[in-house]
Order: structure tokens, then sequence, then C-alpha cells
């Protein structure tokens, strides 16, 4: 998803940065959908993605006055939500569970055949991801569903551009090596 047009987060963050609750209202409202999303297929629990969206958006207004415009907005709070959702996996235990361990994937809605397959292969897709290394998760997520450049994943990240393009090679070997056992597709 595009930023929104720079001139409309500048004017809001400069009224923001003054105390205007208002104008961060408006910036919550722009940019909370795409937190959300970040944060859920990071951890995969909506009520836990909700909350750490809350805290996100929390920490962000008490940071912002000391905020420095180096960076566009949207890559600065993606890198708050990115440090929260890293911090909070770390407190939870995670278990990887192979995917022929008998997950039960949850039939989609009846539809035509195409649809069902579609959405199959989704799912699996959505379970390859979570038994992946959360590194590697994050940083498929900013390249492939946020859409962001290297730059700004290395921004977030806090890595050198390159690093981010090796990282991500390993994310999407990674990801495959999950995914085709259940397609039934070869490795060859």
């Amino acid at each position: 998803m595009p930023d929104a047009p720079q001139t409309t987060d500048d004017a809001d963050l400069a009224r923001a940065r003054t105390g205007d609750t208002a104008a961060f209202a408006a910036l919550v409202r722009r940019y909370q959908d795409r937190v959300f999303g970040f944060i859920l297929r990071m951890i995969d629990t909506r009520e836990e993605a909700m909350e750490l969206t809350q805290d996100v958006f929390l920490k962000a207004w008490q940071a912002l006055p000391a905020w420095r415009p180096e960076a566009r907005f949207s890559t600065w709070l993606l890198q708050i939500a990115r440090n929260a959702t890293i911090d909070h996996l770390r407190r939870r235990t995670v278990s990887f569970a192979p995917l022929d361990d008998g997950i039960d994937l949850p039939d989609p809605a009846p539809g035509p055949e195409a649809r069902y397959a579609s959405l199959q292969q989704h799912e699996r897709l959505l379970a390859a991801l979570q038994r992946i290394a959360a590194e590697h998760r994050e940083i498929l997520l900013l390249r492939e569903v946020e859409a962001l450049s290297y730059g700004d994943i290395a921004t977030i990240l806090g890595i050198p551009e390159g690093t981010v393009k090796s990282r991500l090679t390993r994310a999407r070997s990674a990801v495959l090596q999950h995914f085709r056992p259940c397609t039934g597709e070869r490795n060859d």
C-alpha cells in the first residue's frame, strides 16, 4: 500500500508534534490497517495483533516530539511495529511444527473449484510462513506484502541494503521448502 501524499503526512505530523491529537488521529486512521496487517501476519493472533497495534501508536505518539524526518513516517511507524512484534515474539514461546503433522486447514466457503484451490493454496502459504523463522517472515512481509523498497526495509531493520537482499533470498527459499511439500511440487 503506497504512502499517503507526503504533504498530507507532513501537515498532520507538524500539527501532531505540537500536541494536536486530531492531527495524530488522522495519521492513525491513515496507517492503522497497514500496521495491524503487518503485525497480524507476523504473529497470526488477531487479539494480540490488535493490542500490539494500539501499543505501536501509543509509542509513536510518545516518541513523536523526538522524531526526525530523515525517514518517511510510514517507515518509522513500521519500524516501531516491527520492534514491538519482535519483543512480543521473544516473550512468547513459539513452536514450529512440520506441515505434515496433520494440520487441519479450514475449508473455505463453497464456491467454484478454482476459488477453492486458490484459497487452499493461500492457507498453505500462510501456514508455511508461520513455520519459518520470524526474521525471514518479517522480511518477506515487508517486501512482498507491504511493498517496501530495499532501502526502506534496510532502515526498518537497521541493516545494509545488501543484507536485505540476501536475507530476502534465504527467506524465499525457506518458505518454499515448507510450501512445496504441501503442493506436491518437487525441488528438482
